[in-house]
Formats: structure tokens, C-alpha cells, sequence
């Protein structure tokens, strides 16, 4: 029987079973089988797709997917699990959204500048102790859901106007405490973006996730992930794959077209 955090349907008894066992800190999902970790296969062309609005299509034909972990079920994990696939469980680590079920948890004074997302707000990464337990408790939910992997979200808060004196070095710590805290649980860590800190990151973490290098003419700042035979998974938005397919797809890179929604459309390109 799943737990409390682990709910297989989106009804609004189990979000409020969610809310209880996510405010209070239990250890969520504990009950249920973990995943068992498995090396991410090297010299493979893997394909992706990343979706975290509308109901999550697991027929698709893709690798890897990345998946809300607040809202994806424990069912449609488990169903990509039988079919072979990995499962990598979104979460935001150094921001709040004000609209996730654990919001409450964090208190005012761990609170930045808004991120310019609607309800969204940097937090003190320096705080760790204050964070800590929360964060644990969403790659806990990860874990009872059955995910192979998470990528913590908004990792970068240090290159944005956070409203708070967030140095690089505070940063590299903090996305190093999150790649341990990922590995207790028996979680890969991925590295979403954080693109200038890429070669100090890349020993810590087992695959990067990356928004429109290609636009921004940066893909090569990711090749550290590729010498180290490490996946990067990567989008573009405002590209057509005719555009960025064949320079992402020489470096090795698993990329797809999307729309800024991330939505269940995707385009990818084909190796």
C-alpha cells in the first residue's frame, strides 16, 4: 500500500494527506520500496522529455523523464519503471512557490526578492539548517514515489537579484549539500542550469539539465558533463530543432524543442 506521500490519484483528500505529512516533517514515502541506483548508462544517446503542467503522458517515447514531484502519482512513476524507464523528480530547492503544499514551512525571514515567476521567491540558501529539513522531506517524497533521480530547481539564486548578499561560494555549497542530501536517499543528483559553475559542479553531480544554451551560446560551458560521460538533457524554447539539433546533437547532448509551459509536446532531436 503506498504512503501518505505517495498518493496515486490527484484527488483532494490525498492532497490534503500530503499537506499534513509535508508540514508536519515526516519522513515521506519511507514505506514504500525505493529505487534501486543504477549508473546512468555512458556512450548512449539517450532521449528526454521534461513535463510539469497537464496530466503526464508516460507513452512517449523517451529515456528519461522529468516529472513534477509534487504532482506526478507514485502510479505513473511506477508505470515508467516498468517499462524501463528512469524517472527524474522536479522540485524547487532554492525558491518558494507559494502554491506547493509545504509552503508554509518556510518562514518570512528565509524569504528574498520575487523570482518574476508568479508567486515565486528567492529564499537564504545559507540557511541551511532551516532548509535542510524541507528539502529532505521533498526528496523523500521523490524517493517514495519511486524516482531514480531529482533535479533541484532555481540553483542559481546567487547570478539573479535575490534581494539577499548570495556569494558564488554560497552557492557551491549549497548545491554540494543538495547533491549529498540526494545520494542518502539513494537519489542521482542532477545540476538544472548553474551554468557558470558547471566545472566546480560537475564531480558532484550525476547529469545536468540545461535551458537554452544554445541561445544563449553557452553549450560548451556544459561540455565538462559530456568529457565526464555524464548525460545532458537540454531545451530550447525559441529555437526550432533545424536551428540547434545539429550543434547540441555533435556534443552529445539529449535535447528537445518545448514550449515554455513544458507542457506534454515535445520535439525531439534525433540522432
Amino acid at each position: 500500500m503506498p504512503g501518505a506521500c505517495a498518493p496515486r490519484t490527484r484527488t483532494a483528500g490525498s492532497v490534503a494527506v500530503v499537506l499534513v505529512v509535508l508540514v508536519a516533517g515526516v519522513a515521506c514515502g519511507d514505506d514504500r520500496d525505493p529505487p534501486v541506483p543504477r549508473p546512468w548508462p555512458t556512450q548512449t544517446a539517450l532521449t528526454w522529455q521534461w513535463q510539469l503542467t497537464g496530466e503526464p503522458d508516460v507513452t512517449v517515447d523517451a529515456d528519461v523523464f522529468a516529472l513534477d514531484g509534487f504532482t506526478a502519482t507514485a502510479d505513473e512513476v511506477d508505470r515508467l519503471r516498468a517499462r524501463g524507464k528512469r524517472a527524474v523528480c522536479h522540485v524547487e530547492a532554492g525558491v518558494l512557490r507559494t502554491s506547493r503544499p509545504d509552503a508554509g514551512r518556510f518562514p518570512p525571514q528565509l524569504l528574498g526578492e520575487p523570482t518574476g515567476r508568479p508567486g515565486e521567491w528567492w529564499v537564504d540558501i545559507r540557511q541551511w539548517g532551516v532548509l535542510e529539513p524541507i528539502l529532505t522531506d521533498r526528496f523523500r517524497l521523490c524517493r517514495g514515489k519511486g524516482f531514480h533521480a531529482v533535479a533541484p530547481y532555481d540553483v542559481d539564486g546567487y547570478a539573479h537579484d535575490p534581494g539577499l548578499p548570495l556569494t558564488f561560494d554560497d552557492q557551491i555549497v549549497f548545491n554540494r549539500r543538495l547533491a549529498d542530501l540526494a545520494r542518502s536517499l539513494g537519489l542521482s543528483p542532477g545540476l538544472v542550469n548553474d551554468i557558470d559553475q558547471v566545472a566546480a559542479l560537475e564531480p558532484d553531480f550525476d547529469f545536468a539539465v540545461n535551458e537554452e544554451c544554445y541561445v544563449a551560446a553557452e553549450c560548451d560551458r556544459l561540455l565538462p558533463f559530456v568529457a565526464a560521460d555524464k548525460p545532458v538533457f537540454h531545451v530550447e524554447y525559441d529555437a526550432d530543432t533545424t536551428e540547434f539539433c545539429p550543434t547540441t546533437r555533435a556534443l552529445g547532448f539529449a535535447s528537445i524543442h518545448k514550449s515554455r509551459e513544458l507542457g506534454a509536446w515535445r520535439a525531439p532531436c534525433l540522432f
